[in-house]
């Protein structure tokens, strides 16, 4: 599971991810510009941060 979120929500998408996956979660910064214009899944922000497991 993967989730894209903004520095607002970064909080929200680590507890997601340990309630669902119950592992610790993996936090990825994105680069500005970077792999994708990809935008948060709370929000209409652009995505900050892939956390995963």
């Amino acid at each position: 599971m993967k989730v894209y979120c903004c520095e607002e929500h970064i909080e929200l998408a680590l507890d997601v991810i340990v309630d669902e996956c119950e592992t610790a979660p993996i936090m990825e910064k994105l680069q500005p510009e970077g792999d994708l214009s990809t935008s948060c899944e709370y929000c209409r922000n652009a995505a900050a941060y892939l956390v995963g497991n």
